[in-house]
């Protein structure tokens, strides 16, 4: 139990995701303009990664490494089959949210069939492979991982929402300032990693 907290503290703060690893910038940034679209686009990616790691570790220990099938020689294919296995479960999210709730369907654009590319989640994925985590704690590192891509993506939607209304230089409107916010707010969580997790 201590083993799995720790990875959960370590995967959503100490190495946040965006702000640590700097994967998934592409949504972390263009999705970050209002906090609903920034809530609905963390708990899409947090269905998909929690998913995507409890289905890719399955297939990573019963398929692809088990030594039954080709003495475990199908592990050059964990790439591809990650890749099938996360944009299958991107498909489904964008059809429920299509049905479901159109509004942040609309609002999220672009960027939720992106969730398919986000390096993030197949980071994840290669990363629980990596470290040789069970199922139980793939599932808890990929979940973690993403509440903190949540609390990324959502602290920025804040901030970006604050200084809409302020006087910023003419020459830091728009993604300037934005990325000046990230660099701060990676600092920020910098902090974290005094936690030696």
């Amino acid at each position: 139990m201590e083993e799995l907290l720790l990875i959960a503290v370590g995967a959503a703060l100490v190495n946040n995701v965006v702000l640590s690893q700097f994967l998934g910038l592409c949504p972390f940034l263009g999705v970050s303009k209002k906090v609903e679209t920034a809530a609905g686009m963390g708990g899409a990616v947090i269905f998909v990664l929690t998913i995507s790691s409890f289905i890719t570790s399955l297939i990573y220990k019963f398929i692809l490494a088990n030594d039954a099938i080709l003495n475990g020689r199908l592990v050059y294919l964990q790439t591809i089959v990650f890749i099938l296995v996360i944009a299958a479960l991107v498909q489904f999210v964008e059809m429920l949210l299509k049905k479901m709730m159109p509004p942040l369907y609309n609002a999220l654009g672009v960027y939720l069939p992106l969730i398919t590319t986000n390096c993030a989640v197949l980071g994840v994925a290669l990363k629980n492979v990596q470290k040789d985590y069970g199922i139980l704690a793939s599932v808890v590192n990929g979940f973690a991982t993403a509440v903190g891509f949540t609390i990324a993506i959502v602290i920025m939607a804040g901030i970006r929402e604050k200084t809409e209304h302020n006087d910023v230089p003419e020459s830091f409107r728009g993604m300037p300032i934005v990325l000046v916010t990230a660099g701060l707010m990676a600092i920020a969580f910098f902090g974290f990693s005094g936690l030696n997790l």
